[in-house]
């Protein structure tokens, strides 16, 4: 009997133990309420040096103190990245850098410096011109290329960015542009493409090819990516890099890739056409268009 009893306390004395440590777990942990700990006063300063030997390259450095996490905005949207980052900016142009750090209880604060960038790459920089939209002139280098017998689908320009409206019943229209490559030389191409609703049966197709368009007549000279209702994207909507949300297939290599070479040494076409019969009732938008040097 002396042993049960034994046992039976020393089972209690568990019990009891395991109850308190429960409740204990279950208390709010200090760091995540607002107990004044919260560092109202971060430092987001950073500084930008260009990196030695590296054209068009920036080394973005924060200053460490206080600063839990680091966020930046080169201008193509914000990223989690760390409190030093290297950079490529292989367009001329002006950039605005932003740093935004997180320090201790959440407190932020955000610092930007301005970068001007004198010369493109001769090698990385971005060989569309117009690619961004933003002006008439911009707007002025591309072609537009009528493929519908009714010329019902149509391109517009607003807001940096060129839309491809269609009435569906298979209506298309594309734009294009001449470029100067260089033989094996490989490319990227890529845009941003965006639409808020839908489509069905529908595509919009960028090719790279050597041969001229032709007024209605359905350009296929060298497809590289795309977006396709039958190939099972932009079935719904749809905001994003094309080598990201596209899932045509390239005809040289016969996988979905936006990297492209070429035999000859000369002038291609860079060619965006769209169309499909039942069409999203907002278009398909397309912006920041490139074709880079590898």
């Amino acid at each position: 009997m002396k042993i049960n009893l034994m046992k039976k306390q020393g089972f209690l004395a568990l019990f009891f133990m395991t109850a308190v440590l429960s409740f204990t777990s279950c208390q709010p942990d200090d760091s995540i309420v607002d107990n004044g700990l919260t560092n109202e006063n971060v430092d987001a300063s950073f500084t930008v040096t260009p990196v030695e030997g590296k054209v068009n390259t920036y080394k973005l450095s924060a200053q460490p103190k206080g600063v839990l996490k680091s966020f930046w905005d080169t201008g193509a949207g914000q990223y989690a990245g760390k409190m030093e980052e290297e950079i490529s900016l292989p367009d001329a142009g002006t950039y605005t850098i932003t740093h935004t750090a997180i320090g201790s209880g959440g407190g932020t604060a955000s610092a930007s410096k301005e970068v001007v960038v004198a010369t493109s790459d001769p090698l990385k920089g971005n060989l569309v011109q117009g690619g961004s939209f933003a002006t008439v002139e911009d707007q002025a280098k591309w072609t537009i290329l009528n493929l519908s017998a009714t010329g019902a689908a149509f391109w517009s320009f607003a807001n940096n960015s060129a839309t491809i409206h269609s009435p569906g019943g298979w209506a298309q229209e594309g734009i294009y542009q001449a470029i100067d490559v260089v033989k094996d030389k490989e490319y990227t191409i890529n845009m941003r493409v965006s639409s808020p609703s839908g489509s069905d049966e529908t595509w919009l197709e960028v090719y790279a090819g050597k041969s001229a368009p032709q007024s209605g007549v359905e350009y296929k000279d060298n497809k590289v990516m795309g977006l396709s209702t039958w190939d099972g994207c932009a079935k719904a909507g749809f905001s994003g890099m094309l080598s990201t949300v596209g899932c045509v297939k390239n005809d040289a290599t016969g996988t979905v890739t936006n990297v492209v070479k070429f035999s000859e040494t000369g002038k291609i076409y860079l060619l965006i056409r769209s169309g499909g019969n039942t069409f999203t009732k907002d278009g398909i938008t397309v912006s920041k268009i490139e074709l880079r040097g590898k």
